[in-house]
């Protein structure tokens, strides 16, 4: 069944590849992003594009009223837009902690409060929100970043278990390495933030272990296919995952007490 669909952080990487691949299932797919020139591609696909800031509240608004107006519902919400900003917590500007949580956790959250009225009222409705293996454990040098992830698994639980009297389900996808612009946007927010601290050599070695798994990470087609069976599945699971190391990651950190997990995790680093 063709369905209405909102994909955030549409301009690029995992986004732009859900929007692409949910045409061609035949949806009705609007991509947002705060850049409209970076979706032109997708708009001549038979996207319709939005321009949406996910730390503006009067552009979320206007952004499902638009979706509401011109379709007159709304079936899926994506809440794709985000990134890593990465530094040591000591050398961290709080505004720009403020800012990771703003629209890692504080964007998705609001657009989920917009759109579940309408899929309330329809009895049936999809949230799927891009959170990481990073929602699960903690690297150092990401406070912020796994700090917003860890958010949204807990939000995304709680809204589960609210909605799911009204028929609308709430999804968490996991990815790990993944090829994106995520990678080199975390690097070089490291570099600069604790590159010339006392956090100096290990943040080095940290954006050397980045460049290294760049070369090994899959495609976002393999995200893509777990935000696809979310959608269709008739119960989806509450949670998927995928990418470089994300089960054998997951499974380690299930099983390993944190100490020795530490361990494992700064033996990378040296």
């Amino acid at each position: 069944m063709k369905k209405v669909i909102l994909v955030t952080g549409a301009s690029a990487g995992m986004g732009k590849d859900f929007v692409k691949e949910l045409l061609k299932d035949g949806h009705i797919v609007y991509g947002a992003a705060r850049s409209l020139d970076k979706m032109e591609d997708i708009k001549l696909l038979g996207a319709k594009v939005l321009n949406m800031d996910v730390t503006d509240d009067a552009a979320m608004v206007k952004g499902v009223e638009t979706i509401i107006k011109a379709e007159g519902r709304i079936d899926v919400l994506i809440n794709n837009a985000g990134f890593g900003s990465y530094g040591a917590i000591e050398d961290v500007p709080m505004a720009d902690a403020r800012y990771q949580l703003e629209v890692n956790v504080f964007g998705a959250a609001r657009l989920a409060q917009l759109v579940i009225p309408y899929m309330r009222n329809q009895h049936w409705g999809r949230i799927i929100n891009i959170s990481s293996i990073g929602g699960k454990l903690a690297l150092p040098f990401g406070g912020w970043y796994h700090a917003s992830k860890f958010a949204l698994e807990a939000l995304s639980d709680s809204i589960r278990n609210e909605v799911k009297p009204f028929g609308i389900d709430v999804v968490v996808i996991e990815p790990g390495g993944i090829k994106s612009e995520w990678s080199g946007i975390a690097a070089e927010n490291l570099m600069k933030t604790s590159s010339n601290s006392v956090y100096g050599d290990m943040a080095k070695k940290l954006g050397n272990v980045f460049t290294a798994i760049e070369a090994k990470v899959p495609g976002p087609a393999v995200i893509t296919a777990l935000v696809k069976k979310a959608i269709d599945s008739k119960t989806p699971a509450t949670r998927y995952s995928g990418g470089h190391m994300a089960k054998i990651a997951l499974f380690m950190k299930k099983i390993l007490p944190d100490r020795i997990f530490d361990k494992v995790m700064l033996s990378q680093l040296k």
